[in-house]
């Protein structure tokens, strides 16, 4: 008999197979999950059309020829996941035909095969039952500070450091600004965005987790108003570093991966609504010249400081820290943490 296996239940060693098409996989699947896709792209639009405008039976037909193709393959690279993962669990949209049919006929050749209940869309729905659940025990300390102060390598060295941290820039692969996403490449959606923060809530040893200060939209991403609430009531801590350590993080950070150059062109052609043609065009000099330094000092000026200063709410900080050195600024944030906490601990106490 099948076995099916819901999301919270899910224990031991265990790999989840996304059997959805590689479009589906990459706009959001489940954290962790690999993919071996019984159709492509082409073809699952080929089969959604028949199902569509013809009909359901000659859609499954359609199918399973074009599956049936592929058993032997299929088969080979689920044998391979099995030699690592004790058990395999496959899942598709809804937990229907597709993740039935593979997950049957893989456990009648003895791989130890199950289906995820209700598919990937029962695993969003308890994504949004427990992640408001989660987020209710825990309190966010935030770092806000202009752009390149360092509040991303500073919550980097934290986690080093084995403290809890929510990356909600690296959730949204965006830096939340208008040039976020140079060096980046595709951001993630909404749905993928909020699996990785409920897999973190529900991964943490801690209820103190760091943060960083965001607006309420990251990119396109908007973030969940349970835990947008949660950091407003957080602990606030205000970063502030020199304009040229400042400009050099933002260099060392940008310039990771190729085709960054092009990337800064398309983003400054965005600033147009906000800045005159004049500074644009000098802009752009600067970027085909290769003046990054000074491109990225003149843009904090103008641009990025002005709008954090008119946009960011001004919170009663309960630590400022300036920044020269990443790892001793984390360093001087736990120190402090330490005493606050033992401090508060006390006074529960008495």
């Amino acid at each position: 008999m099948l076995k099916n296996i819901d999301y919270r239940e899910l224990r031991g060693k265990f790999i989840l197979v996304d059997v959805r098409s590689p479009g589906e996989y990459e706009d959001a699947t489940i954290p962790g999950a690999v993919n071996v896709p019984l159709l492509d792209n082409e073809e699952r639009r080929i089969v959604g059309t028949i199902y569509v405008k013809e009909s359901v039976e000659k859609a499954k037909r359609m199918g399973l020829e074009l599956v049936g193709k592929k058993l032997p393959f299929l088969y080979d690279k689920i044998r391979e996941l099995e030699k690592e993962h004790k058990n395999i669990v496959f899942f598709c949209a809804r937990g229907g035909f597709r993740s039935v049919t593979i997950s049957t006929l893989m456990a009648s050749l003895g791989v130890n095969a199950s289906k995820l209940m209700g598919g990937y869309k029962g695993y969003r729905k308890v994504v949004n039952e427990e992640l408001p659940i989660l987020n209710e025990e825990v309190t966010y300390v935030v770092l806000h500070g202009n752009t390149g102060v360092g509040k991303t390598e500073i919550l980097k060295k934290l986690c080093q450091d084995g403290y809890e941290v929510l990356d909600l820039e690296g959730a949204a692969n965006h830096r939340g600004s208008l040039l976020g996403s140079v060096g980046l490449g595709q951001p993630r959606s909404q749905k993928q965005f909020e699996s990785l923060v409920y897999d973190t809530l529900r991964r943490r040893k801690s209820d103190i987790v760091f943060v960083e200060g965001e607006s309420r939209r990251i990119g396109n991403i908007v973030i969940p108003s349970s835990i947008w609430e949660r950091m407003e009531e957080g602990v606030h801590i205000l970063v502030q570093a020199p304009l040229e350590f400042r400009a050099n993080l933002i260099l060392k950070e940008y310039m990771k991966k190729e085709g960054f150059e092009k990337e800064i062109l398309f983003a400054l052609d965005l600033l147009k609504k906000y800045m005159s043609e004049e500074n644009i065009q000098r802009y752009e000099k600067m970027a085909v010249d290769k003046e990054y330094k000074e491109l990225a000092e003149q843009l904090m000026v103008k641009y990025y400081d002005p709008l954090y200063a008119s946009s960011e709410k001004k919170y009663e900080y309960n630590k400022k820290i300036e920044v020269n050195d990443i790892e001793k600024a984390a360093q001087d944030i736990e120190s402090w943490m330490k005493l606050r906490f033992r401090a508060s601990a006390a006074e529960a106490v008495t």
